[in-house]
């Protein structure tokens, strides 16, 4: 990295949240401060030299009010964190009597202690530092003020931002169900090797990721439409042709399905191997499938004409339609090929699962 982009690393990202969040979540942290400022020092009031609020619980108003759904900020990091971080900064301020090393060693302790309780809350080294350069020796001040602001904290907290539309306590969910490159054994496998504590819940980080993987798939071929992946001019038959006619033509040119159209090429129908097979008698003894199509296409009493077997009702799509809403036809509604018509109807070309297949391949490959 030059100098240039080092400096440009400096500089802070945007922060893409509105004006109407921004005062929802200043206002949650002055209230949460108020309630738990008014009503600690109501409980100290026998005591005037009591302290009743401590200043690392702004740094924790916040994470709970601005940011509700980090892992950081939740009910149980908030009062465990401050809880076992007055604990280590007391205990440190009575066996260490240097406070440098006093607080170096009370805020050590504290992560420790936080990630093997879960609770990891950043304030707490905050606590930790406070209770030692504070000369709080008295255990006493981890129940008041300590515990009693975050539990306080914590409380405003779940009303406010619940009330406001926030979800507190953010407990995990599995992320919505969508089409994704990656499965949740995927993600979970990234994040150990990614090996790092990152301030989003796992469940809003993996919905992240899934929503930039539509959005991405949306910009390489969400605008595709059917005119620039169709098969055009695609052979054709009409419902007058004979059976061995339209077979012979399946058979030279590899395919599966034709369309069939009137005088003036407007879909009428469609054929397929399904159609054939339907009607060469599969119910019937042995001789086998072959000889039952041979005696189809040639034998007498048997159907001779396309009109006779093939399917009227027909899943058609425009030209000008968008690719992206063929892919449900295909995954979900059982349609192999689908005829693309133009405005006036006339037939224009065809899609199969095959073009597809290679048009998601096409998006797929790295740009």
């Amino acid at each position: 990295m030059g100098v240039g982009g080092y400096l440009r690393a400096l500089l802070p990202a945007r922060m893409r949240v509105n004006g109407r969040e921004r005062l929802r979540a200043s206002a949650g942290a002055a209230l949460g401060i108020a309630l738990t400022a008014l009503l600690c020092r109501a409980l100290a009031q026998h005591n005037a030299l009591a302290l009743w609020l401590i200043a690392p619980m702004g740094a924790t108003a916040v994470l709970v009010f601005a940011l509700p759904a980090s892992p950081l900020a939740q009910p149980w990091a908030v009062v465990g964190s401050h809880g076992v971080a007055a604990l280590a900064g007391v205990a440190c301020a009575v066996w260490i009597p240097d406070a440098a090393w006093a607080g170096a060693a009370a805020v050590g302790l504290a992560i420790v202690a936080m990630f093997a309780l879960r609770c990891l809350h950043p304030p707490g080294g905050a606590t930790a530092l406070f209770a030692v350069m504070g000369h709080s020796v008295d255990p006493g001040f981890v129940l008041f003020p300590v515990l009693a602001n975050a539990v306080l904290m914590a409380l405003a907290g779940m009303v406010y931002n619940n009330l406001t539309g926030r979800r507190y306590p953010h407990a995990q969910q599995a992320a919505p169900a969508r089409s994704s490159h990656f499965t949740a054994a995927d993600f979970d496998a990234a994040l150990a090797h990614y090996n790092q504590v990152l301030d989003i819940p796992r469940d809003d980080l993996e919905a992240l990721l899934q929503a930039a993987e539509l959005a991405a798939w949306q910009r390489q071929w969400g605008e595709l439409r059917c005119q620039g992946v169709m098969s055009a001019d695609p052979v054709t038959v009409q419902a007058d042709t004979s059976l061995a006619d339209a077979w012979a033509a399946m058979r030279e040119r590899r395919v599966k399905a034709l369309p069939v159209v009137d005088a003036t090429r407007r879909i009428v129908g469609i054929v397929t191997q399904a159609d054939f097979l339907r009607h060469a008698q599969p119910d019937a003894p042995p001789p086998g499938m072959g000889r039952r199509l041979r005696a189809l296409l040639l034998g007498a009493g048997q159907p001779r004409r396309v009109g006779q077997i093939m399917t009227s009702e027909v899943q058609t799509a425009r030209a000008d339609q968008r690719v992206a809403e063929l892919v449900p036809l295909f995954s979900e509604g059982g349609h192999h090929h689908i005829p693309i018509v133009q405005e006036d109807g006339r037939l224009a070309g065809i899609i199969t699962q095959s073009d597809l297949v290679r048009v998601l391949y096409r998006a797929a490959q790295p740009q």
